[in-house]
């Protein structure tokens, strides 16, 4: 059968007549069309049913296998540098041990209040106190909170701050406020918090 039958049989054709039992005797583009549909049909059964669940467990194996490789990467970076890592923790250690060798013992507390004193004395300050507050406990240490007020000029109070930093015990100033004296402004009142430190092992 020639194209030109072939579509005229298909405009000839009426729907109504088509007979599933008799399907062998539909004209030939109507057989290829219901092929085209069937095969579709299956072909996005297929998809839907079978190949969709495949390409969702794919993706999903495909993100672990990213994770997999990051977590490879990680813990091959951790074992490359294993020594490095060893070094520093020996490192941290021995600093750490520098720093609490630098806590001072209860028993020292009242030398570095001289050492306060000393220092404000020496830095040209007029001392108006000194006072030790109650301790206060932390983790693995205790603080040691001081109040110190004094006055003096900007450059005495500028002197006592440089040397109590530089004082061999961990000494740190907190809260500092500072108001002038008289009008001329020279003369300055310093108030501070100076916190000490106390290791607490075996406590």
């Amino acid at each position: 059968m020639s194209l030109a039958d072939s579509l005229k049989s298909l405009n000839e054709f009426d729907i109504n007549d088509l007979d599933v039992n008799n399907a062998g005797i539909w004209p030939a583009p109507i057989k290829a069309i219901v092929f085209l549909l069937v095969f579709g049909l299956i072909l996005g059964g297929g998809y839907w049913f079978f190949i969709k669940d495949q390409y969702a467990q794919l993706d999903r194996v495909e993100r672990k296998e990213q994770e997999l490789k990051q977590t490879y990467e990680q813990k091959a970076y951790r074992v490359a540098n294993l020594e490095v890592f060893k070094a520093q923790m020996v490192e941290m250690e021995e600093t750490f041990g520098a720093l609490v060798r630098q806590l001072p013992s209860e028993t020292e507390v009242p030398g570095l209040l001289e050492d306060i004193t000393n220092t404000a004395l020496g830095s040209g300050l007029s001392l108006q106190e000194v006072k030790l507050q109650p301790e206060r406990q932390r983790d693995f240490y205790s603080e040691l909170p001081i109040n110190v007020r004094v006055s003096g000029s900007y450059h005495e109070l500028a002197s006592f701050v440089s040397s109590v930093a530089s004082l061999p015990r961990i000494v740190t100033l907190h809260d500092l406020t500072i108001k002038p004296i008289g009008g001329n402004g020279e003369q300055l009142d310093m108030q501070v918090v100076a916190r000490t430190y106390r290791y607490r092992a075996g406590e």
